[in-house]
């Protein structure tokens, strides 16, 4: 099984604070059947201390991994195990985020700098748990940037069971640099990812970092084992459902975007009866025809009527009246 959920990582969906909730994850499930999904970055404080259930998902959602937030090895463990029994396909340690606050929480990209840390973790769960434990991280940190400090870390995580890696291909600034900014300044370093799956054949590594079509994404896995998309998978989810067949070769026809729609509605119904908003739900829709005729339209309606309490699912069908007429849709 562990085998199997790294195979299926050649193309995943990036965890994106906000963004990435269960509402989302079930809307790119109707989208693609073979994308990885992740969570958005949940704290182990959160998991351990908090009141919300901050594990739930739908059942839906396979395969799913959940990344988590955190530097203590046995709270590390812990919060896997929490994992492992509620049915996730793996979990991931995040080594990536750059934010002040992650920083002061001692986990994110500042644990590049602590690798026997991160090793540590990663042995503690790997103990506890029987699904893969996988780590996200960038290629350096500050001036730590060259080949040689991304090759140490990668090492010795490697050593102590790590199989998998998914690296954002641009270094972080600790310091001076919003999250925003550490996604868009730093420059995209593609061949020191490339260097490190030939130096390391051993290991699945993904890319991530500014792929924004799956031409670009299937080029680099010609050099590497995945290739994960963030920001154009939300703003753009209609790439979604090209990657069973263009990465995935499965010759099953995708829904249309009027399907996914129409597919929506029962979902959002429920969740609503359970104490949802229709907004919650209906905002990682508005790029869905993205390209299309009506498309300014299908957001506009939604974004102005959406946010209302007394929204329902029926706005999505006046939305889509904008595009093409339900008629069509329904006879």
């Amino acid at each position: 099984m562990r085998n199997q959920v790294l195979a299926a990582h050649q193309f995943s969906v990036a965890p994106m604070l906000d963004w990435t909730d269960k509402h989302c994850r079930y809307f790119h499930r109707l989208l693609s059947r073979h994308a990885v999904l992740y969570t958005e970055m949940v704290t182990t404080g959160a998991i351990i201390h908090g009141s919300g259930d901050y594990l739930a998902f739908n059942e839906q959602e396979h395969p799913l991994v959940l990344q988590l937030g955190g530097s203590e090895p046995a709270e590390m463990a812990h919060c896997a195990k929490l994992a492992e029994q509620r049915g996730y396909d793996a979990v991931n340690i995040n080594v990536g985020c750059p934010s002040d606050r992650v920083q002061n929480g001692m986990f994110g990209a500042c644990l590049m700098a602590q690798p026997a840390r991160v090793a540590d973790c990663v042995k503690a769960m790997q103990d506890a748990v029987s699904i893969p434990v996988t780590v996200k991280t960038r290629i350096g940190i500050d001036d730590s940037d060259d080949y040689q400090f991304l090759q140490d870390f990668v090492s010795m995580v490697a050593a102590a069971g790590c199989e998998q890696f998914i690296i954002h291909a641009r270094k972080a600034w600790l310091k001076g640099l919003s999250p925003k900014e550490n996604r868009e300044i730093p420059p995209l370093n593609y061949p020191r990812v490339q260097q490190l799956k030939q130096e390391f054949p051993q290991l699945n590594i993904s890319l991530n970092g500014g792929i924004k079509t799956l031409q670009q994404a299937k080029e680099q896995l010609q050099y590497l084992d995945g290739v994960m998309v963030g920001r154009e998978a939300y703003t753009n989810p209609l790439l979604l459902s090209e990657v069973d067949s263009l990465i995935y070769a499965d010759t099953t026809l995708p829904l249309t975007p009027e399907q996914v729609v129409l597919q929506m509605l029962p979902y959002i119904e429920q969740q609503m009866q359970q104490g949802a908003r229709f907004w919650h739900i209906a905002r990682h829709m508005l790029g869905l025809f993205q390209g299309r005729p009506g498309a300014r339209q299908w957001r506009r309606l939604l974004s102005e009527q959406g946010h209302f309490a007394e929204a329902k699912p029926e706005l999505l069908l006046q939305a889509l009246a904008k595009l093409k007429p339900v008629a069509d849709l329904t006879s």
